[in-house]
């Protein structure tokens, strides 16, 4: 039997069995990854909110949520690799489980970030070659990527209270990339707001996010009554914090976002 050790994105040395056959995914965007590394047969644990690719749902244990996985679900499972992600799995629960098992943990805040995760991923599930071509793919749609109209753009992740997408956040990273200037750029992380500081802000565009709060066409009135003049839309959330293969089709969607905003 074969091991080898990788360094994670938080630094951490992980020692595993190469290649891993038995992986659980605690991430949505990086199982919908793995996926595209053609790694069904050695996907056998995934999140009740890794919705792609849908089908997997059907045969792959559910090993819970990203916040409250179960520990006991995944033992059964008996992995030979966890993969998690800093900021979507609590500390608490990654600590533990890395007591029993190789766990491997991304940290992605930026492009550079999320195309060096996918390349990781590739080396240590033994997809390389596989990881490469599609981090390049990704990184030249990108580069071509017709943009937006430079707006000020607020964010909208939550509410009760609003929250904001900040800086040194990966949707932060996309918005800029698809042309909008960010209200909270000089606010980092996910900054709780007031009516008054959406008020203030001023933003020409308000993005609703369809997650992690479930925003829909009802809450359109409850921005409009804060920023009358704005435009306010509901927004794939996927499609803006999916730091996986989900990239490819970003460039198709900030044009179809052109053509609603102008």
């Amino acid at each position: 039997m074969n091991y080898a050790t990788f360094t994670d994105q938080m630094g951490y040395e992980v020692t595993f069995r190469f290649p891993p056959q038995r992986i659980v995914s605690l991430v949505p965007s990086q199982t919908e990854l793995l996926s595209e590394l053609c790694l069904d047969s050695r996907v056998v644990g995934i999140t009740r909110f890794c919705v792609r690719p849908p089908e997997w749902k059907k045969h792959k244990t559910l090993v819970g949520g990203t916040k409250n996985f179960r520990p006991e679900i995944i033992r059964s499972l008996n992995p030979d690799l966890v993969i998690g992600n800093r900021e979507e799995n609590h500390r608490e629960g990654i600590e533990a489980l890395k007591k029993e098992f190789p766990v491997w943990m991304s940290d992605v805040i930026n492009l550079e970030s999320a195309l060096d995760m996918i390349r990781a991923l590739g080396n240590l599930t033994g997809c390389g070659n596989h990881a490469q071509a599609l981090a390049a793919e990704i990184e030249s749609g990108l580069a071509a990527m017709e943009t937006l109209p430079r707006l000020r753009a607020l964010y909208l992740i939550w509410k009760n209270p609003w929250m904001g997408a900040g800086s040194r956040t990966f949707i932060h990273q996309m918005m800029c990339l698809a042309g909008f200037t960010n209200v909270l750029e000089n606010t980092p992380r996910y900054p709780p707001l007031t009516d008054d500081d959406i008020r203030r802000l001023a933003p020409e565009v308000v993005l609703l996010s369809s997650e992690p709060y479930p925003f829909r066409e009802k809450h359109i009135a409850e921005i409009r009554q804060l920023l009358p003049e704005a435009r306010i839309i509901l927004t794939d959330g996927e499609m803006f914090s999916w730091y996986g293969s989900r990239m490819l089709y970003f460039p198709d969607y900030i044009r179809q976002l052109k053509s609603r905003l102008t």
